[in-house]
């Protein structure tokens, strides 16, 4: 079981690994006192040309001396003792409303090993299994690769429970070398972080356990190797020893935190100068308060931006085309007159494989408590589902289909098919999309308590009949979903076709371009469109 669920898995991250020129992902960690409901949430956006499949893993016992074989790129990189019991999972959270996500900063290359067995994605999975809180999340993590090994880049890995949200920042000890360098925050209690592909550690304590947990070598390590002289450097910096900031990782990464700060705490009139990428500017806090609590349709909405109305718009570019359309195609980087120039890495992106929001909540019990909002392919054009970790089955459609061949059974090729036709006629298209998208979402919230309130009187008389309810209510809902995703994608074929748009009667209608494009087009290039006519009824620019 364990030998096909990791192939699986790691050949999906291969995936989008060697096909992304930086490496991608966003995550959003919601504490306890910055929610609405007074639920720890997280946000992971999987982002990489990949076709995932969510999937269960089952709680089990084992006998003594059982082992778990650890995979890695290539195939078995070496096994571990298994523990007497592990705990369900589904997706990236358990049984016990413990979530993680992820996002790799990369770091130092020479800090990379070739010797551990844990890359960061089967690391989260034990953790997962064997953990039942954040902190001891960090503790069965960080206490297996000190002695089997982390082979992977910098990682930051969000953790959260039902009380609590953390932030774990791991890397490598070099080649040939066994363990890691790492330090983990608990996020105050009322704020909100974000991580976005770059090291979000700073300066931390050294005698708070209570909040701060870190390796013995965290900074004896970094001495040793020169990457922090204490009589010079003055405090110690996670991040400056062990990822230190470059103008492209700062715009890459960064970008996308101060968007996801100037929007929850709009009073604090964040700069974006930082995020420009001068390397001589304070870094973003690790941490903000936001202006007013966040639920999980607010934090779904963070994942679906393009810094719209903002001066980085990139719905506004000269590469949106007349009908404005955010996505920019790889490579991210490109040259120009022997100039390098960069594309903005939006949050919301046509690379993303999955993403979800998990809400993690301690005054229901556990098989309703524990939701994950899951989302295929790109947050802006796709529908957020609830599943629930008392759930024994999942939909089909988020279950099957690869990325080698196009098929309408998948949930993923369905909401994949509908954002690459919308980038035709962007600006008409997203309207249809979106209407479609708040309807389903405003149904899925709405009927929420209802679901929930039926659910908890059911555990209180017949506990597997319960979880029976949620799993038929997700399964249905979530495949419903998807066939109302195909019907999108067929309209949106229909409507918008060979450059025509039908009406409510179905009739073709000529719209052509806006006029701001024409404006462009005959700044640009009038001599060569201009006729030396004009008749009556022809659009003046």
């Amino acid at each position: 079981m364990y030998k096909k669920f990791f192939q699986s898995i790691l050949f999906m991250l291969i995936l989008f690994v060697f096909t992304s020129d930086m490496f991608p992902c966003t995550s959003i960690l919601v504490t306890k006192g910055a929610s609405e409901k007074g639920a720890p949430m997280i946000s992971y956006s999987c982002d990489g040309e990949f076709h995932p499949h969510l999937r269960i893993t089952p709680a089990a016992k084992y006998k003594p001396g059982e082992m778990v074989e650890i995979r890695g790129w290539r195939g078995a990189l070496g096994k571990i003792p298994q523990v007497p019991e592990t705990y369900k999972v589904i997706g990236l959270m358990n049984e016990f409303q413990l979530a993680i996500g992820e996002t790799t900063f990369g770091g130092r290359k020479e800090l990379i090993s070739n010797k551990g067995i844990f890359h960061y994605y089967p690391l989260m999975r034990i953790a997962l299994q064997r953990a039942k809180t954040a902190r001891e999340a960090i503790i069965v993590m960080t206490s297996l690769v000190e002695k089997h090994g982390y082979r992977s880049e910098g990682e930051s890995i969000s953790i959260a429970d039902k009380h609590e949200a953390w932030l774990l920042e791991i890397v490598g000890p070099g080649k040939d070398g066994i363990g890691a360098v790492w330090v983990a925050i608990k996020i105050p209690d009322g704020m909100v972080s974000a991580t976005a592909n770059m090291s979000r550690i700073h300066e931390f304590p050294l005698n708070d356990p209570g909040n701060v947990l870190y390796s013995e070598n965290v900074i004896s390590f970094a001495v040793k190797h020169g990457y922090y002289d204490p009589e010079k450097d003055g405090n110690f910096s996670f991040s400056k020893a062990y990822n230190p900031p470059t103008e492209e990782q700062i715009r890459y990464s960064s970008r996308r935190i101060w968007s996801i700060f100037r929007r929850i705490s709009p009073s604090m009139n964040i700069s974006s100068k930082y995020s420009n990428g001068n390397t001589n500017l304070k870094p973003y806090e690790l941490y903000i308060k936001p202006d007013s609590k966040l639920n999980v349709r607010d934090v779904i909405a963070l994942h679906r931006d393009h810094y719209e109305n903002t001066k980085f718009d990139m719905t506004k570019d000269l590469v949106s085309g007349p009908f404005e359309a955010p996505d920019r195609w790889r490579p991210m980087k490109w040259k120009s007159g022997g100039k390098l120039y960069a594309w903005e890495r939006p949050i919301a992106t046509q690379q993303a494989g999955f993403v979800f929001v998990s809400e993690s909540r301690a005054y229901v019990p556990d098989e309703i408590g524990g939701v994950v909002w899951y989302g295929m392919d790109n947050p802006y054009t796709n529908v957020f589902v609830p599943i629930y970790t008392s759930v024994t089955e999942l939909p089909l459609s988020y279950t099957i289909g690869s990325l080698k061949k196009y098929t309408r059974d998948s949930a993923w090729w369905t909401f994949n098919f509908v954002a690459n036709y919308a980038n035709l006629r962007y600006s008409y298209m997203i309207k249809d999309i979106r209407k479609v998208q708040k309807e389903i979402e405003d149904l899925e919230f709405g009927l929420q308590p209802a679901i929930e309130h039926t659910a908890e009187y059911l555990l209180k008389t017949d506990k597997e009949l319960a979880g029976k309810y949620l799993t038929k209510y997700c399964v249905e809902n979530a495949e419903m979903i998807v066939r109302k995703w195909r019907d999108l994608g067929d309209l949106l074929v229909t409507k918008y076709n060979d450059g025509y748009i039908q009406n409510e009667k179905n009739r073709p209608q000529e719209i052509g371009y806006s006029d701001e494009w024409l404006k462009k087009e005959a700044k640009e290039k009038g001599k060569q469109h201009k006729l030396t006519e004009t008749r009556d009824g022809d659009k003046e620019l």
